[in-house]
């Protein structure tokens, strides 16, 4: 007998934050007891792309749109008019600072660390800022040769460097 899969739930804390289709999706995506992994293979997008537009802070495309609602059994018509060519609301999801742990501890690397981050980067790169918007990222589980499970987070930015005006 197979395990069922460990599935992300909505945070109803927060539900309130989000745009409203985020409980159709995270409802069908329960319902057929998947996980972004599988949603991101069939949408041929990362994990994190796709839970992004769960919670409205991604676009779908039309491609996207016509996948998320063959897969989860839901209207496209309606799912293109709640996920499709909108503008998605970002960085207003949960509190600042982050009250969740886990998110808090995301917060918390940055206010611990992000000068070091910003020191070591301006040195290898001059004056500028990564951006967040020619951007990817990747979660990633490693088990190290004591069977103790490690994180791995994975940033990936274009680099704009600042300009003389």
């Amino acid at each position: 007998m197979s395990e069922q899969p460990k599935l992300a739930s909505l945070d109803d804390s927060i539900v309130g934050r989000l745009p409203s289709h985020a409980q159709s999706l995270f409802a069908a995506k329960t319902e057929k007891q998947l996980t972004f992994a599988d949603l991101a293979e069939r949408l041929g997008r990362s994990e994190v792309a796709v839970a992004a537009i769960f919670y409205g802070q991604a676009t779908a495309s039309p491609e996207d749109v016509k996948i998320l609602a063959e897969v989860l059994g839901l209207d496209e018509t309606t799912l293109r008019s709640q996920v499709g060519g909108v503008f998605p609301d970002r960085g207003r999801a949960g509190p600042m600072p982050p009250v969740e742990p886990l998110i808090y501890r995301l917060y918390e690397i940055v206010q611990n660390y992000g000068y070091a981050y910003k020191a070591v980067i301006n040195e290898k790169f001059g004056d500028g800022i990564m951006s967040a918007i020619a951007f990817s990222t990747s979660v990633d589980k490693e088990v190290d040769n004591d069977g103790v499970a490690w994180v791995n987070i994975k940033l990936r930015g274009k680099w704009l460097p600042f300009t003389r005006f």
